[in-house]
């Protein structure tokens, strides 16, 4: 070996000697492309929003469900909601349909009314960022509920659904909602281009996957127990609304009841499934496109109706409502 020369070795196991130039050539060669990485986005999929969607208009799109989440959970725990608290975050949209005080026990009604104020909190924090959206009608009435639940069993429950009347009842629907805020924050999260966008969206998905977590764990200690007065646990109605979900996304499993095959629990060691997760146990990203489709309960984005009668707001939003018009369907 030479003084001064370094032996390098090349990708097929051959040896050769290196001067300190072709070192340095090799050292640049190898910052070169960590220094492009550090200083790119990741490319958001082609599919995920409207090209020219700013972060701005993401959290919009997103801000839909937390109106949604709001209003359910402070009217379900407390009887009221949004307006009693901070009726300007509505920016003049219409009050909810159908929204009730739910006959929930202590500790139930508790954990709602928490999940309420956070809520609270995450319009708060994406007006005072964005400016945020009109709050768009929403539909928490019972009937609606009713709806949503004879379509994920495949028949007409007797009698209809109502999620207002026990606690059982109440936290299925909960189970209905927040799991598809949490997809979206995770769909979307590549596609932001701001630091401080980023920063936000984890603060909203630590707590939104709390909530997911601790509706699960609630809903997983019940699991066996029949809802009354159907013949139907616990476990079958998120298996149900798992199910029904996955076919309305349209974009294959990204969705799971409590209980799985063992193929679709974590590390295909378990039919136990508290956290929906895919098979490296990271949680499963949605798409706008997706997530419109679940909400309206149409199966297309362009189709408003369940909990979004006259749509979502937001470019987002709106901007599949006008094509679908301009298409004259």
């Amino acid at each position: 070996m030479q003084e001064g020369n370094k032996i390098l070795s090349n990708k097929f196991g051959y040896r050769k000697m290196a001067t300190p130039s072709t070192l340095c050539c090799a050292i640049l060669l190898f910052l070169f492309p960590l220094q492009f990485m550090a200083t790119t986005t990741p490319s958001c999929p082609g599919d995920c929003e409207p090209n020219d969607a700013d972060d701005n208009d993401r959290f919009h799109f997103a801000q839909n469900l937390e109106f949604l989440e709001a209003e359910f959970f402070l009217y379900g725990a407390l009887g009221k909601g949004l307006d009693a608290f901070e009726p300007e975050f509505a920016k003049g949209g219409p009050p909810p349909i159908g929204g009730k005080r739910a006959n929930l026990d202590y500790l139930t009604r508790r954990i709602i009314e928490e999940f309420g104020y956070q809520e609270i909190g995450h319009n708060r924090e994406i007006v005072r960022r964005t400016g945020g959206i009109p709050r768009p009608l929403i539909d928490i009435s019972s009937e609606n509920f009713a709806k949503l639940f004879d379509k994920a069993a495949g028949y007409n429950l007797d009698p209809p659904f109502d999620p207002y009347e026990d606690p059982i009842k109440y936290m299925l629907a909960v189970y209905a909602i927040p799991y598809v805020g949490l997809n979206g924050y995770v769909g979307t999260t590549p596609c932001l281009k701001k630091f401080a966008s980023k920063q936000l969206v984890a603060g909203l998905l630590g707590v939104e996957s709390g909530q997911d977590a601790a509706t699960r764990e609630w809903l997983y200690k019940k699991g066996d127990e029949k809802v009354e007065p159907y013949d139907i646990t616990v476990v079958e109605f998120t298996n149900m609304i798992s199910r029904l979900r996955n076919e309305l996304g349209k974009c294959g499993i990204k969705d799971e009841g409590l209980i799985v095959p063992k193929e679709l629990g974590a590390e295909n060691r378990t039919t136990s499934n508290v956290l929906s997760a895919d098979p490296n146990s990271l949680s499963y990203p949605r798409t706008p496109q997706e997530i419109l489709r679940i909400v309206y309960s149409t199966g297309d984005e362009h189709r408003p109706g369940g909990f979004f009668p006259k749509g979502g707001n937001g470019r987002i939003a709106r901007e599949y409502l006008y094509n679908d018009q301009l298409r004259g369907l």
